[in-house]
Order: C-alpha cells, then structure tokens, then sequence
C-alpha cells in the first residue's frame, strides 16, 4: 500500500534495536500513537536487516509494516512498506497510514538521533 526509504543517522544496529524495541521509555522514547492505533508487534527480525511490525491500526489487524535496513555510509538506509494480505482500504484510509508512518519513522525516530 506504500513504501519510502530515507536515510537515519545511527547505523543499522541500532536503528534496528529503537524499531524491536518501540515502546521504549526514556530519553530516546519515539513512537507515539494516536488513540485509534495500537502498539506493534515485532512479527519478525533479522538483526540487523529485517523488522516486521503487525499493524498499528485495530481496525486492519492483518496489515504488516516491513522494515528493511542497510548500511549507507556511517548511517543506514531505511524503507518502510506498508503491506496488505487482503483488499487495500479507501485511498483516504491509505494515505493516513502511509503519512502517519513517515511521520514516527522519518520525523519522531529520527529527531531521537538529533536530527
């Protein structure tokens, strides 16, 4: 249903531990969701490559988010893709999914990095 790659500062490693551990609490606590999403969970991983999320949204609870990493430079590579099993929802449905990701991985997790 969408897909973006940015770059985030930290290398894969730890890009990888801040998206298994997303609830983290403390100076470096990232993910916060609206009142109509819930917290994921990790479906799958590979450290330090793979993270598979279930859905952030009750309401689409076969939905997955996949991250892949890879190194670039001192940094990583990191796309999201929003995946569906099933019938994709209203094109306003998925442009709300698609912004709020790009919003807690390219906006909140990357201003925990200092950027």
């Amino acid at each position: 249903m969408g897909s973006r790659e940015r770059t985030q500062p930290p290398p894969p490693r730890i890009v990888w531990e801040s998206l298994v551990n997303p609830q983290r609490t403390g100076p470096r606590k990232w993910l916060e969701l609206l009142p109509d999403e819930i917290g994921p969970r990790v479906l799958r991983s590979v450290e330090p490559e793979l993270v598979v999320w279930s859905s952030l949204w009750p309401n689409r609870p076969g939905d997955e988010i996949r991250f892949d990493l890879r190194p670039v430079g001192a940094g990583t590579s990191l796309r999201w893709t929003l995946l569906t099993p099933g019938e994709p929802p209203p094109h306003e449905v998925v442009s709300h999914m698609r912004y709020r990701l790009n919003f807690l991985i390219n906006a909140q997790l990357r201003y925990t990095y200092g950027q």
